[in-house]
């Protein structure tokens, strides 16, 4: 079949890049790291019974739970999609020329999703509940019929997300719209207005527990099928996707011409921020950016926290410091693709690096502004996000400048942006000892001996005296980047 040729050409063009050689370390990293998660999923099936009958519902079987909370794992599954899901490709003008239906075509970009194996990690726990809990309590047949319909709802997610994707776009404000509606179903749970936990418990239990019932997630799968096939009628011909990304070029040109008034520090500056809103690659990480501001939500309501002074720390500059941690690693590996051309004009390293430093210093104190709530929770709380400001700002700010100029891997900004290493070496998780673990183990180890304060006052010390040498530290970062220039435009001409 023409489609198995297409998934095998997909399948060498992967395998035969020099790209999947080079950072085989770090992708068997990540083997590791998924293997982990797999185990928790796993263990998490295997113990959910017991976790599910301890709620506060106690006439309903686990089974019923569940099925309450499916609705909320549908709903959460397509707003992780929607941020992270990468679009499959093709080079169609290729394949235009060749006796191939359209319709083989279409369904390749569909269905290429369907084989990424992260869709069914979710099946290390959902097939030790169907088989220590649903064929217990039910029979077997209901037991199949719950792990169907979650491969139905993974089918339905990935299509619909695609048809979402390609029709309205996965821009910045769409993220904001899908935050608020989450936002809007939390407030309507919590002061019982409504209740989609008993909607969600209605549906499921009836498609699960009724013979007919499986029709209906097959039917919702068939019509979002149908729903990208009336889009790909449309936009089959490259000129369709040309239109429309001309216009959203247009619409999306940011105005930071107020920057040109600070010389050539803000001349790059403006530079850097469109090209950080202009690349779906960084984009992405302002979604991610997102996220990491709501870690208090999670871990500082959690009593099981509340002593953990050096974890709390680490969430404290996570959050203060998530444009620093996200955007400072690749501070120079952003601009690789055009990187020959910077070392060929009369280019200022110095205002170069002092611009990237007070991007970041910009963005820590946005950060700081938004995470001002969290002070509600107490004053060590606020202890904690004043010193972890400073030590960002003054210190990993400096440390990042100074340990990206060893980070020789291109990055194509150009390329997918979901899932997408690329640029990332072992290199980068050596740089997140220094920034993040030391700072955590020294306020812990400080804690232990009631101390917290003291070790709060000397990371403090540490990120004003950082901001007050900051010329001398650019000055060494300066230096550094004179001497590793050659390297880094050796490693950035390889491509993948």
């Amino acid at each position: 079949m023409i489609l198995f040729t297409l998934l095998r050409h997909d399948w060498l063009k992967t395998f035969r890049a020099r790209g999947f050689y080079k950072n085989l370390a770090v992708n068997i990293l990540l083997g590791f790291v998924v293997l982990y998660f797999i185990a928790i999923f796993f263990a998490l099936g295997l113990f959910l019974q017991e976790f599910l009958k301890d709620t506060a519902i106690t006439d309903k079987t686990p089974l019923q739970v569940f099925n309450g909370i499916t609705l909320y794992i549908l709903l959460a599954g397509l707003a992780v999609r929607y941020m992270m899901q990468q679009l499959a490709t093709i080079n169609i003008q290729i394949y235009q020329i060749l006796p191939i239906k359209r319709t083989s075509i279409i369904n390749y970009l569909l269905f290429t999703p369907l084989l990424s194996p992260i869709n069914y990690i979710l099946f290390f726990t959902i097939i030790p509940f169907a088989v220590r809990s649903v064929s217990v309590d039910y029979n077997a047949l209901t037991a199949f019929g719950f792990i169907l319909n979650f491969f139905f709802i993974v089918c339905f997610n990935s299509l619909i997300t695609s048809f979402i994707k390609r029709k309205f776009g996965s821009n910045f404000w769409g993220f904001f719209a899908v935050l608020a509606f989450f936002g809007i179903i939390i407030a309507l749970e919590y002061f019982k207005i409504f209740s989609l936990f008993n909607v969600s418990g209605v549906i499921f239990d009836y498609i699960i527990l009724n013979p007919t019932g499986l029709a209906i997630p097959f039917i919702a799968i068939v019509l979002a099928y149908l729903l990208n096939r009336w889009f790909f009628a449309q936009k089959y011909y490259a000129e369709s996707f040309g239109k429309k990304a001309k216009t959203e070029t247009h619409q999306n040109r940011s105005n930071l011409s107020f920057l040109n008034r600070f010389g050539v520090i803000g001349e790059i500056m403006a530079l850097e921020m469109r090209l950080v809103w202009r690349h779906k690659r960084t984009k992405n990480l302002l979604y991610l950016l997102v996220l990491f501001l709501l870690y208090g939500l999670i871990f500082y309501t959690n009593a099981d926290y509340a002593n953990r002074y050096g974890f709390l720390f680490f969430c404290a500059m996570i959050m203060t410091g998530a444009v620093t941690l996200l955007f400072g690693q690749w501070l120079i590996g952003w601009n690789s693709s055009h990187f020959d051309s910077l070392m060929t004009i009369n280019f200022p390293i110095r205002s170069y690096l002092i611009a990237h430093f007070y991007l970041m210093l910009a963005g820590n104190i946005l950060c700081f502004i938004l995470t001002l709530p969290y002070f509600l929770f107490g004053t060590h709380i606020a202890m904690l996000h004043i010193s972890a400001f400073l030590f960002n700002s003054g210190v990993n700010t400096v440390l990042l400048t100074f340990f990206a100029t060893y980070n020789t891997k291109r990055i194509d900004l150009a390329a997918k942006s979901a899932l997408n290493y690329q640029g990332t070496t072992y290199k980068n998780f050596l740089i997140v000892f220094p920034i993040m673990f030391f700072p955590m183990i020294f306020v812990g180890i400080f804690s232990l001996f009631s101390a917290i304060n003291t070790a709060l006052i000397i990371l403090s010390v540490m990120g004003v005296i950082g901001l007050l040498f900051q010329k001398q530290l650019i000055t060494l970062c300066v230096n550094q980047f004179n001497r590793r220039k050659y390297a880094l435009c050796e490693g950035f001409r390889q491509t993948e």
